[in-house]
């Protein structure tokens, strides 16, 4: 009886310890699970900033500076009242058709239309944009308008900045790629770099810089840089000369002003003399005027 009485507390023991570390690992794994799904509904800036090897072993780095995405929310909108009822809204229909609204997480602004189609700027990664996306379509069913199940969430324009590091000879791009290529210095300082797949376009500046627009996607980025770098090598200036530094800009403003000094000492100094505009040569001529006058009226007087 006494081994039946014990055998029964130590199944009742390990039953009770094995209750207890489910329900202390069901908390943390509840925890992770929210804070996955957090994780989807927070702003996030990973992939603001694309990695592209380069042909040295090397990286270049674009940075998304803008995206604009379109949505279709499906439903027709009353936008007086979503101006009147929502904060952060600009609403105009003299000059625009349709309501600014404004989100400061994540940082966007999108245009809303009568029809449900939505536009949406100012975001730095397509997570951003159709994060921003859902919290308008939220907003928009609080105020008491129902957006369809399905939003046609689509990315139209994607721009990213990236620094070859040296500077480029541009009217050689051009002379060697006109087909592809134009470069109007009196219109605009930069070379437009056009490609046909990807159908993207690429503003090449003389100091290495280099504006990429027209992608859709950030592979579309990727692949276009990786098309125009070795025709941007190929052309890349040489033997340029280094900026100077603060202390040799400063030793040659110095020497500039003692020039100039000494050239004002030196003309100041031609003047005081018998020149044609010191001062002793004027009196001399006066002088000489006055006998002249004087000898001019005495013969008026003998006549």
């Amino acid at each position: 009886t006494t081994s039946t009485t014990t055998s029964k507390q130590n199944r009742t023991t390990t039953m009770a310890d094995n209750a207890a570390s489910a329900a202390a690992a069901q908390p943390q794994s509840q925890s992770q699970d929210g804070q996955q799904s957090l994780s989807q509904f927070a702003p996030n800036l990973a992939g603001s900033v694309l990695e592209v090897p380069d042909m040295f072993g090397g990286s270049l780095l674009i940075r998304l500076q803008n995206m604009s995405a379109t949505a279709d929310l499906g439903v027709r909108l009353d936008l007086k009242q979503i101006a009147l009822r929502c904060r952060n809204t600009e609403f105009n229909p003299r000059r625009f058709a349709a309501v600014i609204m404004r989100l400061r997480e994540p940082r966007a602004t999108a245009l809303v239309f009568a029809s449900g189609k939505l536009v949406i700027t100012g975001t730095k990664s397509s997570h951003n944009s159709s994060l921003a996306t859902k919290k308008i379509a939220y907003i928009l069913e609080r105020v008491g308008f129902q957006p369809s199940s399905y939003i046609n969430f689509k990315v139209q324009n994607i721009v990213g900045t990236v620094d070859v590091g040296y500077p480029i000879r541009l009217e050689g791009v051009a002379f060697a790629h006109p087909t592809f290529s134009s470069y109007e210095p009196e219109l605009f300082p930069g070379l437009i770099y056009r490609l046909v797949q990807p159908r993207v376009v690429l503003l090449v500046f003389v100091s290495g810089k280099v504006v990429i627009t027209g992608a859709k996607t950030e592979d579309q980025l990727v692949e276009g840089l990786k098309k125009v770098y070795p025709v941007l090598l190929e052309f890349r200036k040489a033997n340029v000369a280094s900026l100077p530094t603060m202390e040799e800009a400063a030793t040659a403003a110095a020497a500039t002003a003692s020039a100039k000094n000494a050239a004002a000492s030196a003309s100041s100094g031609r003047g005081r003399g018998k020149g044609k505009r010191g001062g002793k040569g004027r009196a001399i001529r006066t002088r000489r005027g006055k006998d002249l006058n004087n000898a001019a009226q005495n013969s008026s007087l003998d006549v």
